[in-house]
């Protein structure tokens, strides 16, 4: 089985950047996708940003586009989410996922604690 170990969330002003990692370990990823995910308090998980493990081709959420960089690190296995230009609505725990489709990552994901992530105003 994978396990999935996110960090680097924190409290941040408005207009700020945070980088967060998920370390993965017990399987390879070559021909998977990885995403990031957020639940805010009182909401539905949603999708953030996914990318191709192999060719780094990603897809991001239009509220995040422009402002997070989803990338990863192949021989550490580690997946990123760049944030910047944070808005209070990013305020949330972050989730990140292993799978073929979003849809399956959203469905099947091994959630774990993630990591918090809040946007002061």
């Amino acid at each position: 089985q994978v396990q999935l170990v996110e960090s680097g969330g924190g409290l941040v002003q408005a207009g700020g950047s945070l980088r967060l990692s998920c370390a993965a370990s017990g399987r390879t990823f070559s021909n998977s996708n990885m995403a990031w995910f957020r639940q805010a308090p009182g909401k539905e998980r949603e999708f953030v940003a996914v990318i191709a493990w192999s060719t780094g081709i990603s897809f991001y959420a239009d509220s995040v586009k422009g402002r997070f960089t989803i990338s990863r690190d192949n021989a550490k296995n580690t997946l990123y989410l760049q944030m910047n230009s944070l808005k209070p609505e990013d305020t949330a725990v972050y989730y990140c996922a292993a799978g073929s489709t979003v849809s399956t990552m959203m469905r099947n994901g091994n959630w774990g604690q993630g990591t918090q992530v809040t946007v002061s105003s």
